[in-house]
């Protein structure tokens, strides 16, 4: 039996814990399933015990990889934060910073701005993942979750990268056919684009109203799983949307969106999650600093000077 192990074998192993899957875990490592099965078959070897039950739809713990799993965590922070040490006395952190977003932020947003991250930060990989659902970073293996909505875990670390509030929109078209509502309660009457994205509870729109909490139960006939879509819906005069003002503000500026019931808001400011775990990674510090200073002084409520357009009721 031979006790010495690889210990990237160890990081394929807890990957595969996390996702419950060897096809997910080849996915999330960006390798191959067959590369997989062969790691966890020689840290099975190594460790001379079953780590995992296969099935066709799924993998589970045997004993022994429950208790592999619970102490491979904290072994593999050490190690980083033993590799992070060393990086910083070098002033050039090393790895992979792995990162997750939601679809529309994470594509217009994140992703240019990781280009010019590493760009700058060449000793780092990144990987970028998009999801229409709030990511568990700690349980799913992400080191960073830039989030947009304030409904954020307390055992996570948030830094706050920049402001931003959800407002209610709809086109001129819309707003001339069926009138401009005038109170939060006069939405129900009205034809909604619902979102089921992220931190959004599907058909209720929660809003702030002069200090006040609010909400309204709305609907509409058309729904879905993708901001973009429900604004392209909005600006063909489909309805109204509640969409973030750092994805609306150009069609505000040229007119082709108004906003509606302007002194309703929904809080949504721009996060930096991460675990605590992480609290001194300098991969993830590193990351955030950059983001941070990207961010600084991005305004998105402003209006670029755009004539506005005048609806009336």
């Amino acid at each position: 039996m031979n006790r010495q192990f690889d210990l990237n074998d160890l990081r394929v192993f807890h990957v595969v814990a996390q996702k419950a899957s060897f096809s997910a875990a080849a996915d999330f490592l960006a390798v191959s399933p067959a590369y997989v099965s062969k790691r966890i078959q020689l840290l099975e070897s190594a460790l001379d015990a079953p780590l995992l039950f296969r099935s066709t739809r799924r993998v589970a713990l045997t004993e022994a990889g429950e208790r592999l799993y619970r102490r491979a965590q904290q072994l593999l922070d050490d190690v980083d934060q033993l590799v992070d040490d060393v990086s910083g006395v070098r002033h050039a952190p090393r790895g992979m910073v792995r990162i997750s977003s939601s679809f529309g932020f994470g594509r217009q947003v994140v992703a240019p701005l990781l280009a010019r991250f590493v760009e700058s930060h060449p000793g780092l990989n990144v990987r970028l993942d998009l999801f229409d659902r709030i990511v568990d970073v700690a349980a799913e293996g992400y080191d960073l979750d830039i989030r947009v909505g304030d409904a954020i875990a307390p055992h996570l670390i948030a830094r706050r990268l920049a402001t931003n509030h959800r407002i209610l929109c709809a086109s001129p078209a819309y707003l001339r056919a069926r009138g401009v509502p005038q109170s939060v309660a006069e939405l129900q009457t009205h034809e909604c684009l619902c979102i089921k994205e992220r931190d959004h509870p599907f058909g209720m729109w929660r809003f702030v109203v002069d200090g006040e909490h609010a909400c309204v139960r709305v609907s509409g006939a058309l729904a879905s799983n993708d901001g973009e879509a429900a604004v392209q819906w909005a600006q063909a005069g489909r309805g109204i949307v509640l969409r973030s003002i750092w994805n609306v503000r150009p069609y505000l500026d040229d007119g082709r969106l108004v906003q509606v019931l302007p002194d309703v808001t929904q809080a949504a400011d721009v996060w930096a999650v991460y675990p605590s775990r992480l609290a001194t990674s300098a991969r993830v510090k590193a990351c955030v600093e950059f983001l941070e200073a990207a961010f600084d002084g991005v305004d998105w409520a402003a209006s670029s000077g755009a004539r506005k357009t005048a609806v009336q009721r």
